[in-house]
């Protein structure tokens, strides 16, 4: 049984809190989020301290517990320190450049791939001679940001062979053996 639903979250105070019957608002330095909660789960916020209780113990509401306190603790995470993800690019010949929130990318295909970045993330990219390209995605929706780096990924998902494409840094990937030349 998970007791991710039944730890407290503690807000900064340079964060902002409002709740608004089942609409839970959080302002910070870098932005502000909101977040519906379902029937199932009320809140509680006491001198700074945020706590979530199930209605009944049915699964649907377990499930429902833990889910939310997770997107609520990463939005006052989000709204105070902001998130990051990194993406290498692994290949020979695969190239990353950005103008703005536009992101070129070169990924081995007959033509270079223009991806529209949206404006609540911000991109950098950098190239050193001899190491592989790597884009750097911050921002302070981590729900945003998670489904900007994946559909990145997923333009060109690293391979088990060779181990080309677009990976996390950090990200391992399972290699397989190549075929074995017969005698």
């Amino acid at each position: 049984m998970s007791r991710v639903g039944n730890a407290p979250i503690t807000v900064p105070a340079d964060v902002q809190l409002s709740i608004v019957g089942q609409v839970v608002t959080v302002k910070g330095k870098l932005g502000e989020l909101s977040q519906e909660l379902s029937s199932r789960v009320s809140i509680k916020n006491e001198e700074g301290i945020l706590s979530l209780e199930r209605a009944n113990e049915e699964k649907q509401s377990k499930a429902d517990h833990g889910l939310y306190r997770a997107l609520i603790a990463n939005m006052v995470t989000g709204v105070s320190t902001g998130w990051q993800k990194q993406l290498e690019l692994v290949g020979v010949g695969y190239r990353a450049s950005n103008q703005g929130q536009k992101l070129d990318l070169s990924l081995g295909y007959s033509h270079n791939i223009v991806f529209e970045i949206p404006s609540e993330v911000s991109v950098e990219t950098l190239s050193e001679k001899g190491k592989n390209p790597i884009i750097t995605l911050k921002s302070h929706d981590n729900q945003l940001l998670g489904v900007v780096a994946s559909k990145i990924r997923s333009l060109r998902k690293p391979e088990p062979y060779k181990g080309k494409g677009v990976k996390f840094v950090g990200e391992y990937i399972r290699r397989k053996a190549g075929k074995t030349a017969s005698k």
